[in-house]
């Protein structure tokens, strides 16, 4: 039996195990060159024909055709009593009978019922748990491109994670569980077929607070639907761990003395900071809660960023800031809405047809309705995971670039928008804010300074993340070199080891 780390992501996942002596990462994405990592969003679809409504729905339908018909008999009856005429009496006499055939043919009610429901029924009007227990489903590179090239055919769920400690109805709960069965599942299946060896212990990268609003109920949550789903997938036995200790135990191994780090993981949906004692003795020691000296987090991550980038630099140029006719400016939350991909919620009513109504109404009172014609296009065609897609793909270039060209022509013809790094940094100063009062909190908690800094995940590449934290706000503390993406896995993996061998 073998037991792996998993670093289930808000932006990307990663699976590794670890022998002893070395990591073996798990390839978990043929689409991508580095195939260890797997995008965490997962496309649910239908190939073919959407499934049948609930049970519920089409039996309130039936009663509607019910009702329907039994007006029709009454109409009939009263047209039957002011007929003077036999043959016309007949006539109606005939139809009441016939109604009456049809009113009590509960089959042929049914099939009525389907068809009626199904004319018009698109993906977005199934639930999502219906979508879990009847789509099929696409993961990494695979998934996204099924969902840019037919988007009306499922639904792309682009950060399953940042849900887990939302408020979600009993439904909407059952419906995680299942879909992230099914990615821990494939995570499992393919480091067995990799490794030759069955797999069924997992240690999963938990943040310190999981992206909702709910505090501990929230966390619970989180962690309860993250035990039924690997329950679910195959997995006899999970554990968790906070992400940036984890990270900590891969840095403990490169150490040669006793040392406090100071341990910033920056992701996709979360920043996680502890500060904590780390010793070469202890890396085969199981139980380390005694060496955190702190250790503190918050929903606040690299898709921050993304929705950021498009609010200050890409909406303005999709009609943010444009004035109505009575002076007002065009509401703000049309652009929030638009980017929020990770609420299901307000993500399903910036969809509705009452949402592009209001677009459009909105585009008749404004000087250049050309520019909210490109929202419309984004709210009528569902982009909204695509353009904070190509927001990440804007901040990643301009970590390398001093300007790009972000191309959209996917929302519009020859639709372009310059971007340079003054723009990113602006978008970022608020976000760094808060970022460096967590770092901030984490120092204030801790009863002895940290004497090394390790900064970690995917936003510890950008030159502005660096910059403020090691250059400006923790320039005293030397910098521990190591790999932003691989470090917290490596780190489950490595505790994964010591819990199977314990």
């Amino acid at each position: 039996m073998a037991a792996i780390g998993i670093d289930y992501g808000t932006s990307n996942s990663e699976a590794v195990y670890f022998d002893g002596q070395q990591h073996h990462f798990i390839k978990l994405d043929p689409l991508q060159d580095q195939s260890n990592k797997i995008r965490s969003s997962v496309f649910i679809y239908y190939e073919d024909d959407l499934p049948l409504p609930p049970t519920e729905v089409i039996e309130n339908k039936v009663l509607h055709i019910q009702r329907a018909i039994t007006d029709q008999i009454e109409k009939a009856k009263q047209s039957y009593y002011e007929a003077q005429d036999p043959r016309e009496q007949r006539i109606y006499s005939d139809k009441i009978d016939d109604l009456r055939a049809e009113l009590h043919n509960k089959p042929a009610l049914q099939r009525r019922a389907i068809q009626i429901l199904l004319k018009d029924l698109t993906v977005q009007d199934l639930s999502l748990q219906q979508l879990v227990e009847t789509g099929k489903f696409a993961f990494g590179e695979e998934g996204f491109k099924r969902y840019l090239k037919t988007p009306e055919k499922g639904r792309l769920i682009y950060s399953p994670k940042n849900f887990l400690g939302a408020s979600l109805v009993a439904g909407q709960q059952q419906a995680f569980v299942g879909m992230i069965a099914k990615q821990l599942e494939y995570f499992r299946i393919s480091a067995q077929n990799q490794l030759n060896l069955p797999v069924d212990t997992a240690v999963i990268g938990r943040p310190v607070k999981f992206h909702g609003t709910r505090g501990d109920a929230g966390n619970n949550q989180a962690i309860d639907i993250m035990t039924r789903a690997a329950q679910m997938a195959g997995f006899s036995q999970v554990q968790f761990l906070e992400e940036p200790i984890a990270a900590a135990y891969k840095i403990e191994r490169s150490l040669d003395k006793d040392t406090n780090v100071l341990v910033v993981d920056i992701g996709g949906g979360t920043t996680d900071i502890c500060c904590i004692k780390l010793s070469p003795q202890k890396v085969s020691n199981l139980d380390r809660q005694q060496d955190v000296l702190s250790v503190t987090g918050t929903r606040l991550g690299g898709m921050e960023c993304d929705k950021n980038l498009i609010v200050k630099s890409i909406a303005p140029t999709m009609g943010q800031g444009l004035q109505m006719q009575n002076g007002l400016p065009v509401p703000p939350t049309y652009f929030t809405d638009m980017c929020a991909v990770d609420n299901i919620p307000k993500l399903n009513q910036f969809f509705s047809e009452e949402y592009g109504l209001e677009i459009a109404q909105t585009m008749s009172i404004v000087k250049e309705p050309k520019l909210l014609q490109r929202l419309l296009v984004v709210q009528e065609e569902k982009l909204s995971a695509r353009l904070v897609n190509s927001s990440r793909l804007a901040k990643e270039l301009l970590s390398s670039k001093n300007a790009i060209i972000l191309p959209l022509h996917y929302i519009e013809a020859e639709y372009e928008v310059s971007i340079n790094n003054d723009d990113l940094n602006r978008s970022m100063q608020s976000w760094l804010r808060r970022v460096k009062r967590l770092v901030s909190e984490c120092l204030e908690k801790s009863s002895q300074p940290p004497e090394l800094l390790f900064i970690t995940g995917g936003m510890s590449l950008s030159p502005i993340v660096k910059k403020e934290l090691q250059e400006v706000m923790l320039s005293d503390l030397p910098v521990i070199e190591g790999d932003a993406f691989n470090s917290v896995c490596e780190g489950l993996a490595i505790r994964a080891f010591n819990l199977d061998n314990r």
